[in-house]
């Protein structure tokens, strides 16, 4: 059960990933939660994570936000992205990760995901045999059922890190 929670990888931050080597390597699709993995949790696209879907356009990727969100919270994020959502993801079913795929028109060999939380957000990518890349949540302000997941996700990231004899990246 517990590599099912584990991550491919592990980083401090999605800013600190270096997407050009993955590209190198084949990867043409990333798809991302939003919520502490780009931005606070319920905060817009700042100028970090517009950067960010600037230098990833230019490299060549398309992207695809997957969030159990609402609408209008996963579109408003992307309006300036230009990328493709899914939103009541349902995660960690593989459903809106298999959805996002075909958006973007990539494949499991060829697609990333970067994300914040085991339980909804790893689990999910597994579940969808993808490249999962777990990033420490950028804010510690968040909602209740978030921050008790939190508390049972530590031992799971301390096995983690354990076992492949790594700090993260």
């Amino acid at each position: 059960m517990a590599s099912k929670l584990f991550p491919t990888e592990y980083y401090n931050s999605t800013y600190s990933i270096d997407f050009e080597k993955y590209y190198r390597l084949g990867y043409r699709g990333i798809i991302f939660d939003i919520d502490n993995t780009l931005v606070p949790h319920n905060a817009p696209q700042d100028a970090r994570s517009k950067e960010l879907f600037k230098k990833l356009n230019d490299i060549g990727y398309k992207v695809c936000f997957v969030s159990n969100n609402k609408e209008p919270r996963v579109k408003s994020f992307n309006k300036d992205v230009g990328g493709s959502y899914v939103f009541k993801a349902n995660k960690p079913s593989p459903k809106g990760y298999i959805k996002a795929m075909n958006n973007m028109g990539t494949t499991r060999e060829n697609t990333l995901f970067v994300g914040d939380q085991i339980f909804t957000d790893i689990w999910g990518a597994n579940n969808a045999k993808l490249h999962s890349i777990l990033v420490k949540q950028i804010d510690k302000k968040e909602e209740i059922q978030i921050v008790l997941k939190r508390i049972i996700e530590k031992p799971i990231i301390a096995l983690y890190l354990t076992k492949h004899k790594m700090k993260t990246k």
